[in-house]
Order: structure tokens, then C-alpha cells, then sequence
């Protein structure tokens, strides 16, 4: 029987009573899993923070850890019952914090965060939760091991913050360590570099991780439990109207998680596309009679023939570096001096947009100011000016053959503009299955508002 890979996000381990359901939820599957876990809610932000802090203030390392140890302190006496086993559950989260206060110190003492360090202090966030979660389950008599990624041969490219999962290296190992007939739970986010060092997957990586792992054991399906209902077509908090999307596509899946849907990582069907694994939606929150999905994501030939969008999203985190300056856009060099620039200074291209006087790259906002300055070092005569721009939102509407209805974009733009909203950029063609525009921050709402009423409510 094919292992079904689990994922539990921070969204689920927010209070005392979100470890209760984690555990309904696995005993309700009645079979052997591997259950990837996030960090509890907050704890990534604030190991992210307080090593900022430490690095001038040794100080605040007793405070960390104090936190730490009370914050775990309670869900083991909330969920472990027997002394014998809650002893031995402290022992062991002492142990782990011991590493990490280890690591702290060392960040004091050097006055430095090298991002080896960091990745390997952020990464136990997700350590305190699989260790505390395969705790659990043993004192409700559920067969489950804790498995780290660099005990089961997770092996990535060695890029430190975002690295990737090398599967030609990692399947094999990943797929032999979780081959026994029990449950497995898996720290997410993190991955090994052949070198040995911990390297993060990025931010939200735990559904990267989770995806990694599932086609390393050939799932039968990733489950990922949210506070969600699936996937919508738009955000319930700004168009209460909206309704549950049952399927998509993996490219479609991957569309909307790019332009701000929040169900997914971006990445999350990256690994799975090639065998077929489907990735099935659950708000754990929900009815508990039966392991039924509110979304459902499959190979794009599941959609063939179905040209109806799916669902309109937005996201603020894009802003835009423009480069000025006569024959900019056509100069041979230019471009390509620019995108190693950049590329230097790492910073994330999210797309780019020429013309004979300006080059506009959109960018992650947080990437915007040191892209600018990056730029404005450039000694290249051409170029006149580079500002950034960061007031702007993307609004993206997101369906299999969109750009191939030739109605589509008339619709959307004349949704807009009865709405007097201005568009700063329209792209069409870029993705078989996506329509973006640029809006005003200020516009967003508004937008996601015509744009739903005219696809979704008409």
C-alpha cells in the first residue's frame, strides 16, 4: 500500500486544542503516514527576530529559551497524561534546546549571523514541533516516529535560505527510511546539503518539503490540512460571495499561489507533477466523518476542454524597479548587465517588461530597495534613472485556457474600468492559464470586487 504524505501548517498549531485535532485527524486516516509538520504559529518570526537580538545581547538568549520551554512546557502537559512519558518528553525537548541555545551563543560570541547558522537555528521551529507531535502520538498508543531530514537522506542543492530538493540523490534514502508500516512525522522546511549543513527551503517551505517527500515515496496523495475551506474564487474576507473551487490543475494550483493565493506554497506541485500525485485540500476545522477534500489538485489534463476561470486573487507583495534612459530597451547588453546585477544582490525577478526608453522588472517588495541601489551602481551611460515603485497590487485572474478566450480580457479591463480603475500594466499570454494587471494598492479591493462580479456572479 502507497503512504499518503500529511501536512500540518502553523495555521493548525496555534492553540492548546490544535494538537487534539492533528491527533483525530491522523487516527481517522487508520493507516501508515508520513506527516510533515510546520513550526507552532509565530515561532519562525520569532527565532528570525531574536537572533538580531542576540547578536548584541546575550542576555535575550535566556529569554528565548525560557520562552521556548514554556510554550512546550504546556502542550505537553495538556496532551501527555502517563509521568513516565511526560519525563521523558522533557528530556528530550531539553536536549533540543540546548542545541539551539548552543547555536545562539555562537552567534553572540562571533557578533555575526552566517547564513549557515541561521538556516540551522530556523529550522528548529520545525524540530520542536515533530519532535513534540511523535511524542504525542506514542502516549495515545499511535505507533509514530520522529524521522529528520538529515536521518532519512533529504539532500538538497546546497543553497542556503531557498535551497531545492536534489531527487536523484534523495529518493532512493527518503523512500527506503519511511518504508516501515508506521507513521512517520517530518519536520518540514529544511533539507540537508551534501556537505552536511542545514539549508532552509524557503519561506513556507514546509509545503515544498511535504510535496519533496511525497514524490520521494511515491504517495498516493499529499493532504494538506488548513483553517481553510480549499480554494475559493477570491479571497472569502473581501468578496463574502465566494464559492469553494472543487478542482484544479497543477498549473493552475501553481498560478494562484504566484499571484497571492495563500493555500499553497508556489513550489508545492513542482515535484509532484511528473508522477501524477494528486494534492488534496482539508480545513481541519471541518466535519471528521470522512477524509473528503474541498479542493482537489491533478495533472493539467484534468481540465482539458475547461476554459472557465477558476478564481481571482491579488497580492501586495510586488513592486516595481524601473530603469530609464534613451535606447535602454534596445542597447545590446543592457538587460543582460542588469539581470546579473541583480541577480548579484539577490534579488528575485518576478518578470520583466521593456521598452525602447525603460525597463521595468517586478520585483518581491522586499527586495525593492536593494535592488535600487544595486542598479544606481551600475556605470552604464544608457541608463538615466532607476526608482522603484511600491504602492502597487496585482490583481490575476486564473483559469485553464484563459488567454485562448478571446472574451476574457475584454471583460476583465471593461470590469475595471466601469469601476473608474485605472491599470498601471496588463499582461495577457505570459501563462496559458493566467491575466494579470497592475493596480494602485488603494484600487485592490475594488478590483478583486469588478473582477468577481463580472466572472464569478454574472
Amino acid at each position: 500500500m502507497k503512504k499518503i504524505v500529511v501536512k500540518f501548517g502553523g495555521s493548525n498549531l496555534k492553540t492548546r486544542e490544535d494538537i487534539q485535532k492533528i491527533v483525530s485527524t491522523v487516527k481517522l486516516y487508520n493507516r501508515p503516514l508520513v506527516i510533515v509538520v510546520s513550526a507552532f504559529y509565530g515561532i519562525t518570526n520569532y527565532l528570525t527576530d531574536g537572533i538580531r537580538t542576540v547578536r548584541r545581547d546575550d542576555a535575550y538568549i535566556t529569554e528565548m529559551i525560557g520562552y521556548l520551554k514554556n510554550m512546550k512546557r504546556e502542550t505537553i502537559e495538556d496532551n501527555i497524561d502517563d509521568p513516565d512519558q511526560k519525563e521523558e518528553a522533557y528530556r528530550l525537548i531539553r536536549e533540543r534546546l540546548d542545541q539551539v541555545e548552543r547555536n545562539l551563543l555562537g552567534v553572540h560570541y562571533i557578533g555575526d549571523i552566517p547564513n549557515f547558522i541561521e538556516d540551522r537555528i530556523l529550522s528548529y521551529g520545525e524540530r520542536l514541533s515533530s519532535l513534540l507531535l511523535a511524542l504525542i502520538l506514542k502516549s495515545k498508543g499511535i505507533d509514530a516516529q520522529e524521522m529528520l531530514p538529515e536521518d532519512m537522506g533529504l539532500v538538497t542543492d546546497g543553497e542556503f535560505s531557498n535551497g531545492t530538493i536534489n531527487f536523484s540523490k534523495s529518493t532512493a534514502p527518503v523512500a527506503k527510511a519511511l518504508a516501515e508500516d508506521k507513521i512517520y512525522v517530518v519536520p518540514g522546511f529544511y533539507g540537508i546539503s551534501e556537505e552536511g549543513k542545514v539549508t532552509l527551503l524557503g519561506r513556507g517551505g514546509s509545503d515544498y518539503s511535504a510535496a519533496g517527500i511525497a514524490r520521494c515515496v511515491d504517495a498516493e496523495s499529499l493532504d494538506i490540512w488548513k483553517d481553510v475551506d480549499g480554494y475559493m474564487t477570491a479571497d472569502p474576507k473581501m468578496v463574502p460571495s465566494a464559492e469553494r473551487v472543487d478542482s484544479l490543475s497543477y498549473t493552475e494550483a501553481a498560478e494562484l499561489s504566484y499571484f497571492g493565493a495563500k493555500i499553497l506554497h508556489p513550489r508545492t506541485v513542482e515535484p509532484l507533477e511528473q508522477l501524477q500525485i494528486p494534492v488534496r485540500i482539508f480545513n481541519i476545522d471541518g466535519p471528521k466523518d470522512k477524509l473528503t477534500p474541498l479542493s482537489s489538485i491533478g495533472p493539467d489534463s484534468i481540465n482539458t476542454g475547461d476554459t472557465a476561470p477558476k478564481s481571482v486573487t491579488y497580492s501586495d507583495d510586488f513592486s516595481i524597479l524601473k530603469v530609464n534612459g534613451p535606447g535602454v530597451g534596445i542597447k545590446p547588453g543592457i538587460l543582460a548587465k542588469l539581470t546579473e546585477t541583480l541577480d548579484r544582490y539577490q534579488v528575485n525577478i518576478k518578470s520583466v517588461v521593456t521598452s525602447q526608453t525603460s525597463i521595468n522588472f517586478y520585483l518581491e517588495s522586499a527586495d525593492l530597495e536593494r535592488a535600487v541601489k544595486s542598479i544606481q551602481n551600475v556605470k552604464e551611460q544608457a541608463i538615466i534613472k532607476a526608482q522603484g515603485i511600491s504602492d502597487m497590487s496585482i490583481v490575476s485572474l486564473v483559469g485553464t485556457g484563459i488567454v485562448h478566450e478571446p472574451e476574457a480580457a475584454h471583460r476583465m479591463l471593461k470590469a475595471l474600468a466601469q469601476e473608474d480603475i485605472h491599470t498601471q500594466i496588463v499582461s495577457l499570454g505570459a501563462s496559458d492559464v493566467a491575466a494579470y494587471v497592475v493596480v494602485k494598492q488603494e484600487d485592490k479591493e475594488k478590483a478583486v470586487k469588478a473582477v468577481h462580479k463580472e466572472f464569478f456572479e454574472s
